[in-house]
């Protein structure tokens, strides 16, 4: 997900966007093409693709102008919904310290001392961190803070994400077990 349609702005069809992507720029240049997705219970909405016309910034907000939309009431029918790119397997964050979504899921998720303990399922974008969802076998899902400490390395030729296993972090704490 790269952003999330907002209200729209003037009569235009242009509208705000909430970036949620570290490369704005390069998600909302002229010409690129966005997939859309309703808010999880919003109806489908009309388009299932946009195609950026321009971009500016505004007041400290991204506002966007798509080819498909031509006036307010088709810009506000879109308010909320989110908005995807295509990302092919080859293509890389500008910084080696980032990655996509797409080639993490699938990982092999290993802690310091190399024990294995699942597969990553998912990433989880929310406002103070991301978080790593690790599919465990036998298990209930572990969520892993996306942050240098508990994860130090992340090994894309090798296929694997190292956890820094802490207390409660992979395995519940014995009083909780009790409480459950």
């Amino acid at each position: 997900m790269v952003g999330r349609v907002g209200r729209p702005h003037g009569v235009r069809g242009e509208v705000s966007v909430e970036p949620r992507t570290d490369e704005p720029d390069r998600r909302f240049a002229d010409g690129a093409r966005l997939a859309l997705r309703p808010p999880r219970q919003g109806a489908a909405p009309a388009y299932s693709h946009l195609t950026v016309r321009s971009t500016r910034t505004h007041q400290d907000r991204l506002l966007v102008t798509f080819e498909e939309l031509p006036d307010r009431p088709a810009a506000e029918a879109l308010r909320g919904c989110l908005l995807l790119a295509t990302v092919s397997a080859e293509e890389r964050p500008d910084d080696p310290e980032e990655f996509y979504d797409h080639q993490l899921v699938g990982l092999d998720v290993v802690t310091t001392d190399g024990r294995a303990v699942g597969t990553l399922a998912e990433v989880l974008h929310h406002g103070a961190q991301d978080l790593l969802v690790v599919r465990r076998s036998g298990h209930e899902d572990a969520l892993v803070p996306f942050v240098t400490a508990l994860v130090p390395q992340v090994d894309l030729d090798g296929g694997r994400v190292v956890v820094a296993d802490r207390p409660g972090l992979l395995e519940p704490l014995e009083d909780d077990e009790g409480e459950r």
